[in-house]
């Protein structure tokens, strides 16, 4: 069975700034799909298989990998407001 897929949040650490093309295109080998390469803040954006997080830490560089979780409110004039 596929995994679903998860959007995620890359943080890069600051060493490997000047590298963040590199650190992107390991992440693309590793199975994320990169929407964003955010170089001022060494944060890269995209989706992955929900169970690839391990293996996106795992790239050199790469501090941290936050699932971008999602909030919906109802509408205006839905009962629960």
């Amino acid at each position: 069975m596929v995994s679903p897929l998860a959007r995620f949040s890359v943080t890069v650490d600051d060493g490997h700034l000047s590298e963040l093309d590199s650190v992107a295109s390991a992440l693309r080998d590793s199975g994320m799909e990169v929407e964003r390469v955010l170089g001022t803040l060494g944060v890269i954006t995209g989706q992955a298989p929900a169970d690839a997080r391990p293996s996106l830490l795992a790239v050199p560089g790469v501090t941290s990998v936050d699932e971008q979780l999602r909030v919906q409110l109802p509408p205006p004039d839905a009962s629960v407001q």
